[in-house]
C-alpha cells in the first residue's frame, strides 16, 4: 500500500462520492473507482458500501481512515519542512467561515495576504454552517464559538460587537423602539430559529422577542432587510460601515459581545505555511474588525470616515 493509494481512500471517504473525489483528485469517477477497487483488493476487504446517499465507509474502512489520516499529516508535514522558508506561504489554502465574516471582514484581509505572497492561492468557502475539518471540507475554519471535541487547535481572532439597528426609512415610517420592551411592536429581522448552526447566534432570548417576522439564515441578507427598511433587527458593527442607512438603535440598552475563533487540525501545527497564513489572518481579522467597529456611530455610517486601526497583538492560543 502506498501513499497515492490512501490519497484516492481519503478523498473518496471525505467526498462519500466517486465524482467528488475524482474533482479534488482531479481523476475521472472510472479511474478513481479502479483504484478504491485495486486497493480493497489489495487488503482482501471492502472499504466502502455503495447506497443512495453515496459512498460509505465499512467497519474496515473506518480503521484504515485514522491510520491513512495519520500517514496524510506526515507526508504534509515532510513537504513542509522541505520547502525553502521564502516560499513557504505558497500553494491552495482553503478557509471556511460564517457567510458575515466572508462577506465583510476577510475579502480586505485575504486580498492583502494574497497581494504579499503571490504564489498563494486562496479558496473562500462563506457558508453559514459549521465545517466538518476531518472531511477536509477546509484546512481551517473560522467560527463563532470554540469545538467541545475532535484533534483540533484553536486559536482566538477577534472580539466583534452587535446592535440592535434600523434604517432611516424605518424609523421615519414606523418610528424607533424608546425601550427594548416596546419591540415586540416592531417587524424584527434575524435568523430562523431552526437553523441557527451554533448557540452563540441565538439573540432573540438576549433581545427578549420571540416572533421573528423576516427570518434568514444569511447574515448578508438580514442585513439588506435591515437596510432597505423593511424591519429591525442585529447587525454586526463590522458590517455597519457597509449600510450607510442604518443606525444604531438603544446602543445604551443593548449590545452584545461575540469572539471569532481560528479552528485547525492538532497535527497541522506541523505545516509551516498553514502555520503562517493562521498568525497572518489571526492579525488581519483582529485589525479590521478595529478598523471597521472605529467608523461606527450612532447616526449613519459611511467607509468613508477614518479610524484607528486597533492594536493587532495579543493573539491567544489554547487548547
Amino acid at each position: 500500500m502506498d501513499w497515492d493509494d490512501l490519497r484516492v481512500f481519503l478523498a473518496v471517504a471525505r467526498a462519500e462520492s466517486l465524482t467528488g473525489a475524482g474533482k479534488r483528485l482531479r481523476l475521472d469517477p472510472a479511474t478513481v473507482g479502479r483504484r478504491v477497487q485495486r486497493l480493497e483488493t489489495a487488503l482482501g476487504a471492502r472499504l466502502f458500501t455503495k447506497s443512495p446517499q453515496g459512498y460509505g465507509l465499512t467497519e474496515t474502512g473506518q480503521r484504515l481512515l485514522g491510520e491513512a489520516e495519520t500517514v496524510e499529516r506526515g507526508v504534509q508535514g515532510a513537504l513542509a519542512e522541505a520547502q525553502e522558508p521564502e516560499r513557504v506561504l505558497s500553494g491552495t489554502i482553503r478557509l471556511g467561515a460564517p457567510d458575515g465574516c466572508a462577506t465583510y471582514i476577510l475579502p480586505q484581509v485575504v486580498a492583502q495576504i494574497v497581494a504579499e505572497n503571490p504564489e498563494l492561492d486562496v479558496q473562500l468557502v462563506a457558508l453559514p454552517r459549521v465545517f466538518n475539518l476531518s472531511k477536509r471540507e477546509a484546512d481551517m475554519a473560522i467560527a463563532v464559538s470554540p469545538p467541545t471535541a475532535g484533534r483540533l487547535t484553536v486559536q482566538k481572532l477577534a472580539a466583534y460587537r452587535l446592535w440592535l439597528g434600523a434604517s432611516e426609512t424605518y424609523i421615519a415610517q414606523h418610528g424607533g423602539p424608546s425601550r427594548l420592551s416596546d419591540l415586540p411592536k416592531h417587524r424584527i429581522v434575524g435568523y430562523i430559529p431552526d437553523m441557527i448552526h451554533d448557540r452563540a447566534l441565538d439573540y432573540q432570548g438576549e433581545l427578549g422577542t420571540e416572533r421573528v417576522v423576516l427570518a434568514s439564515n444569511s447574515v448578508p441578507v438580514q442585513l439588506a432587510w435591515i437596510r432597505t427598511g423593511a424591519g429591525l433587527g442585529i447587525v454586526h458593527g463590522f458590517a455597519l460601515p457597509f449600510a450607510p442607512e442604518v443606525r444604531r438603535i438603544l446602543p445604551e440598552a443593548f449590545e452584545l459581545t461575540r469572539q471569532f475563533f481560528l479552528i485547525r487540525h492538532a497535527d497541522d501545527r506541523r505545516v509551516e505555511r498553514l502555520r503562517l497564513f493562521a498568525d497572518k489572518l489571526a492579525v488581519g481579522v483582529r485589525r479590521e474588525v478595529a478598523r471597521l467597529e472605529a467608523l461606527v456611530s450612532d447616526g449613519p455610517v459611511s467607509l468613508d470616515r477614518t479610524g484607528d486601526e486597533g492594536d493587532a497583538d495579543g493573539i491567544d492560543r489554547y487548547h
